[in-house]
C-alpha cells in the first residue's frame, strides 16, 4: 500500500546533505573576490575607443578571430563592455555589446549577493540551481548569438 504524502511535505524541498556555515562562508568568499575582482580590473581599465581591444591594455593579444577574418568574435567587445559598466556607462556599454552589458549586471550582482551570503553564512546553491537550467542557459546563449550579430553589423556599418 503506497502513501501519499501531506501537501506541507510537497513544499519542503528535498533533503540535501547539510553544507556547513564555514563552506558557505568560503564558497561565497570565492565568488565575491572573483566577481568583485572582474569589476575592480574593468573599473580599472579605459574603455577602448573602438568597442574593443581593451584587453589589450592587460597585455593580452588582439583576437585572433578579428585578425583571421577582419570580423569581431562572439566575445569580442566584453571587456570593454565590461569597463564601461564599470564606469557607470551602463547605456553604452549595452550598445557596444549587450550580451557583455547584462553580464556585467549579472557579475555586479553576484557581487552583492555573494558578500551578504559570506557575511551571513547563506547558501549560494539555490541560486545557482536556478540559473544553472536548460532554459535559462539556452536563453543566455541564444542572445549571445543575437548580440554576436550586432556587434558585426556595427563593426561593418
Amino acid at each position: 500500500m503506497t502513501t501519499t504524502p501531506h501537501n506541507a511535505d510537497l513544499l519542503q524541498p528535498p533533503t540535501a546533505v547539510p553544507v556547513s556555515s564555514l563552506t558557505n562562508r568560503i564558497v561565497s568568499g570565492a565568488v565575491f573576490i572573483v566577481t568583485f575582482g572582474v569589476l575592480f580590473v574593468g573599473a580599472w581599465l579605459r574603455p577602448d575607443a573602438r568597442g574593443m581591444g581593451t584587453h589589450e591594455e592587460l597585455g593580452l593579444p588582439p583576437c585572433g578571430f578579428v585578425v583571421a577574418t577582419g570580423l569581431p568574435c562572439a566575445t569580442c567587445g566584453y571587456t570593454t563592455s565590461f569597463s564601461l559598466a564599470a564606469h557607470g556607462s551602463l547605456v553604452q556599454s549595452f550598445i557596444n555589446q549587450p550580451a557583455a552589458c547584462v553580464l556585467a549586471l549579472f557579475t555586479a550582482c553576484m557581487a552583492v549577493v555573494s558578500g551578504v551570503a559570506f557575511v551571513y553564512g547563506g547558501s549560494l546553491g539555490p541560486l545557482g540551481r536556478a540559473l544553472w537550467r536548460p532554459r535559462v542557459v539556452l536563453g543566455y546563449g541564444a542572445f549571445v548569438l543575437i548580440a554576436w550579430v550586432y556587434k558585426i553589423l556595427i563593426v561593418i556599418r
